[in-house]
């Protein structure tokens, strides 16, 4: 059996980012748990807004590409005014180009989520997301994780200097891997119905 492909997507359009950074170290978690990944990157990505109206730009077409191409997503987001990014949701608005796929949207991908914040807010960013993947028809992972007051867990640089927090979310890379292996060996919600009592942490 070929390794399951992990996708992370998210970050912001600052820099350093620490939600990016946040979700490189669930990544690694991910590939340490025997999974293949790619980091989507939405600032290097640089999408415009959604519109149907004017053709399907390279960029929109590489990221519905990537994420039909993966077995399971980590998200990624920092928490602006109690939700996702405007960046973030900007992308996710661009997977309706995978409407008309077969099946659907994010059918049978386990979504793995997690957040930044200023403050311990971040759950209401995770809530949003929640919604999203419920609405693009994907499974929502119940281990999710979300970053506060980040000034004190990154530096600077954006760089990540609390271990416990880095292995928490390693470890939300290797639960997002585990769902994967889960639905491609029987292509069943059995994984969300073992895991439903998962932690919720901040």
């Amino acid at each position: 059996m070929t390794r399951p492909l992990v996708v992370g997507m998210g970050g912001s359009l600052r820099t350093p980012s620490t939600s990016l950074t946040a979700l490189s170290v669930a990544v690694e978690g991910a590939a340490d748990a025997g999974a293949g990944t790619v980091v989507i990157d939405l600032k290097r990505l640089a999408l415009p807004f959604y519109t149907s109206e004017h053709g399907i730009p390279a960029s929109a077409r590489q990221l519905a590409d990537t994420v039909q191409a993966a077995d399971a997503l980590l998200w990624s987001s920092p928490t602006y005014h109690g939700s996702v990014s405007g960046a973030f949701k900007n992308a996710v608005d661009w997977l309706a180009l995978l409407a008309d796929h077969d099946p659907p949207y994010l059918s049978n991908k386990p979504v793995g989520m997690l957040t930044t914040a200023g403050g311990v807010q971040g759950l209401q960013a995770i809530n949003a997301m929640e919604f999203i993947v419920r609405s693009l028809r994907g499974w929502a992972v119940p281990l999710v994780f979300a970053v506060p007051r980040s000034s004190r867990i990154f530096d600077g640089d954006g760089r990540l200097t609390d271990q416990a927090v880095a292995d928490q979310l390693r470890g939300l890379g290797a639960e997002v891997t585990r769902a994967a292996l889960q639905f491609r060996a029987d292509g069943t919600c059995d994984y969300a119905q073992e895991r439903a009592p998962g932690a919720v942490r901040e």
